[in-house]
């Protein structure tokens, strides 16, 4: 299994002040459309498929893998994306919260298998790896939060 985990404030100095909204805001649009928040030409198709008040249903295809995801969302608090479909099985958070100081952070956490893989085997190894490395999911949050600063700028958030 994979798990990895990662945590940032989402308003570190310097940079323009989000609120917990318009961090949401970003998270939710992130949601929908990852092509927006992923670099140019990875994400290539993002469609929602199935909508209700707290849910939607997603086909995409990133790094040329096509991934179907069931996506939960608890309103200004954290989104879940549940691999439905494609080369990994499992979930996703992003998660929006208060330390114990009042600051407000963004934490991705994942639970994850690869699916026809051997469990624990090199392929998962990799994967923790790539989570884990410089280039997985802390960037991966640093750079949505930095959309959603550029979404807000251009008045589109």
């Amino acid at each position: 299994m994979i798990y990895s985990t990662a945590t940032i404030p989402v308003n570190p100095e310097g940079e323009t002040k989000l609120t917990r909204e318009q961090a949401w805001k970003g998270l939710e649009l992130k949601a929908r459309d990852a092509r927006l928040f992923l670099p140019a030409g990875l994400c290539t198709r993002c469609d929602v498929v199935e909508e209700s008040a707290n849910q939607l249903v997603r086909e995409v295809t990133i790094a040329g893998s096509n991934l179907r995801e069931i996506i939960t969302l608890e309103r200004q608090s954290k989104v879940t994306f549940f691999q439905a479909g494609g080369p990994r099985e499992g979930a996703i958070i992003n998660e929006l919260f208060e330390d114990d100081h009042g600051v407000l952070q963004l934490r991705f956490y994942c639970y994850l298998g690869l699916r026809g893989k051997e469990p624990n085997g090199p392929e998962e190894h990799a994967e923790q790896a790539q989570f884990d490395s410089a280039n997985g999911y802390k960037s991966a949050l640093l750079s949505t939060l930095k959309r959603t600063r550029e979404l807000l700028a251009q008045g589109r958030l």
